[in-house]
């Protein structure tokens, strides 16, 4: 029997990546990792065919350090999903809503839920990930105690729902990148997006003039993020992402007008664009 190729994401069993990965890649087998650079790592050593990344949250926006990683993970972005959050309210079997004193999860959870946790009237305890609080709570049954984490964990850990779907914003979405160690070329004729990092020189009107090209060249930027290398407050990096391939005439020519007024360039990814961008 050929065994399952796996998909690479950070965090604990359960989590947000793990039901992204199963429900975009059902064919694939979820191998968790503790740390972003430790996912990347099992893609570069083969164990893994892909890895999962969430890069941003419609509320809580970009998901912190991985655009630093991005570029030097020597790995390509292929693709992108978008993934609703829903979180449910879980405890061990036979809890009643009405007993819970304190819900556990991790701080970005737990400021989404703000509104049930306020009717509920319960203390918050930090956890460093939701499906790692609902471990946690299967590993030590307590009758006060309740987690916030996607369905996945309460199915995985044993744990019943007590309250679902208790986002306070029902357009909570999470990007994901789907990363490969090969450059698989997108598919002839779908709308695409180019994924790219850069370095303005420092110069007087520099990112004005590079931004310059995509405006003439009617290219749509869709991102466009700024962070800082080493320390370093005079040369400061962009992330940005536009619609349409790398040899697009409109896009070529924009890329010709940024290498003037940038020292460094790198094309992260050319991936299908995600019909979910469309929505709305």
């Amino acid at each position: 029997m050929t065994a399952r190729p796996r998909i690479a994401f950070q965090g604990e069993p359960g989590s947000n990546s793990d039901e992204a990965c199963r429900a975009y890649f059902p064919t694939h087998a979820p191998i968790p990792h503790p740390a972003f650079e430790d996912a990347f790592e099992a893609v570069k050593r083969g164990d893994c065919a892909l890895a999962m990344i969430p890069v941003e949250n419609s509320i809580a926006g970009r998901v912190a350090d991985v655009h630093h990683l991005l570029p030097s993970s020597g790995l390509r972005i292929v693709g992108e999903r978008f993934k609703p959050i829903r979180f449910q309210l879980m405890a061990n079997r036979g809890t009643r809503l009405e007993d819970v004193r304190t819900v556990a999860s991790m701080p970005i959870a737990l400021g989404q839920c703000r509104g049930a946790l306020r009717r509920l009237g319960a203390r918050v305890e930090i956890a460093s990930d939701t499906a790692g609080a609902a471990r946690t709570l299967a590993e030590r049954p307590d009758p006060a105690r309740a987690a916030i984490a996607p369905a996945l964990a309460a199915e995985l850990y044993g744990l019943s729902i007590l309250l679902a779907d208790i986002e306070d914003a029902a357009h909570n979405t999470t990007r994901f990148l789907v990363m490969s160690a090969s450059d698989d070329p997108p598919p002839p004729g779908a709308p695409c997006v180019t994924s790219f990092v850069f370095r303005v020189r420092n110069l007087p009107a520099a990112l004005y003039k590079a931004m310059g090209g995509f405006a003439t060249n009617g290219v749509n930027m869709t991102k466009l993020e700024s962070y800082m290398e080493n320390g370093a407050f005079t040369a400061t990096f962009f992330h940005a992402e536009v619609d349409g391939r790398p040899l697009d005439a409109p896009l070529e020519r924009a890329f010709e007008e940024l290498s003037f007024f940038c020292d460094h360039f790198e094309i992260l990814g050319v991936f299908p664009a995600d019909p979910f961008r469309g929505r709305g």
